[in-house]
């Protein structure tokens, strides 16, 4: 316990700032995954933050930030940058404690994220093409004004708020021996860390927390490695919620002292867990909030050597944008096997799309759209390009519908969603 109260953030500040939320956010329930238990040989449980006010964890530290200001600060109000939930938390918290709210959010920000954030009363800025161009804007504001500015993970009282998610786990899951969550700037990891370890070491035994990163926006494992924050140069992920190129400094100090690793997954391994999600949980969970699935459906605790017997996995957030949602159960489907997109070039001749389609009925595969194309570029006269969208029911059948085309002459391109 003496290295745990050495930290920035200890247990203390996470247990009063449990007391100062006490009635103003929900205390998310916990659901058991039976469906996912069986793939990894253990009891799975979910901590459902995608149900909390304003459909994510982040309102625990803005909360808990805003309401430790003085008078004279809440007096100038608060700004924040932020393309969603973020924003939304700092604008149900303004709300609450009566202060105003001006937050800065990129241009082109999902509709009903912008609506949400604007439907709490938050003043709205739409500025620059990312959020880093927003947060840059931000900061100018606060320096300009005085008003305080709220940063989304690198904050005492943040990192301290977001922790209490991890006593929440530890009352409702008493004996769990494994922790999951993503991690993007590292608030919610630390503070996870810090409570759950801190809670277990009181009880003499210790648990495991693992982060989880889409692999392209993994700036911890590098930051880990070289023992200081490293910057990545790019960062492209479905899972906008967790897409931050650098660590904040706070929690990156915790973390690499608590945190027992930090794992990756791809795109297509995200999209599966957000359909298993949907299917088998009946839960709707942003990419961001779907990667600690993502990370137990690939087997990456066995990866690790861990050998889980009751694992809690945090869905962070539950706000995906409609449209985004369509994109990514298509490539769910994809990538499950049950979607699939071929490309055949033929003689521009009658009956060619009619066999394909016997060929594809007698196979028991079920055709969804078609393109008939007979101009392009790569297309020759006398040549026409075939595009079929297609439902099938796993890879094998996939195979099994390609091996047939292909055994009739046909020469099919399998297209990635």
């Amino acid at each position: 316990m003496t290295a745990l109260s050495t930290l920035a953030v200890t247990l203390d500040d996470v247990l009063a700032a449990q007391e100062l939320l006490g009635g103003i956010i929900a205390r998310t329930p916990i659901e058991t995954s039976r469906a996912l238990g069986q793939m990894v040989g253990g009891e799975v449980f979910f901590k459902c933050e995608n149900l909390q006010r304003a459909g994510s964890f982040k309102v625990r530290g803005a909360y808990v930030r805003m309401a430790r200001l003085s008078e004279e600060e809440k007096a100038l109000g608060v700004v924040a940058a932020s393309a969603g939930n973020h924003a939304q938390g700092v604008a149900v918290a303004a709300k609450r404690l009566g202060i105003r709210a001006r937050i800065y959010m990129p241009l082109g920000v999902a509709l009903p994220k912008l609506q949400a954030t604007r439907s709490h009363g938050a003043q709205v800025i739409l500025h620059g093409h990312n959020v880093d161009e927003a947060l840059a804007e931000a900061k100018r504001f606060a320096e300009e004004t005085g008003a305080v500015f709220v940063h989304p993970f690198d904050n005492v009282d943040v990192v301290a708020g977001q922790g209490t998610v991890g006593l929440e786990v530890i009352e409702q899951i008493p004996d769990v021996d494994t922790i999951l969550m993503g991690v993007g700037g590292g608030g919610l990891l630390a503070g996870v860390a810090v409570a759950a370890k801190a809670r277990a070491a009181q009880l003499g035994r210790e648990i495991r927390v693992i982060g989880v990163q889409a692999e392209n926006a993994a700036a911890y494992p590098p930051s880990l490695a070289a023992d200081a924050v490293v910057p990545l140069q790019k960062v492209a992920t479905m899972a906008d919620g967790i897409a931050v190129g650098l660590p904040g400094q706070i929690p990156f100090s915790i973390i690499r002292e608590l945190v027992d690793d930090v794992v990756t997954v791809s795109e297509d391994s995200l999209a599966r867990a957000l359909i298993f999600l949907l299917e088998r949980a009946k839960l709707v969970v942003e990419p961001a909030g779907a990667v600690g699935v993502a990370a137990l459906m690939d087997g990456k605790l066995a990866e690790l050597g861990i050998d889980a017997k009751k694992t809690a996995v945090i869905l962070s957030g539950g706000n995906i944008d409609p449209m985004l949602l369509l994109k990514v159960i298509q490539r769910g489907l994809s990538a499950a096997g049950r979607f699939l997109t071929v490309r055949m070039m033929l003689d521009d001749r009658p009956g060619s799309l009619a066999t394909i389609s016997r060929i594809i009925a007698e196979n028991d595969a079920n055709v969804t759209g078609v393109d008939h194309t007979r101009v392009g570029g790569s297309i020759a006269m006398g040549d026409v390009a075939i595009t079929i969208d297609m439902e099938t029911k796993g890879h094998e059948h996939s195979q099994q519908v390609l091996e047939a085309l292909r055994a009739e002459g046909f020469q099919p391109v399998v297209m990635h969603v």
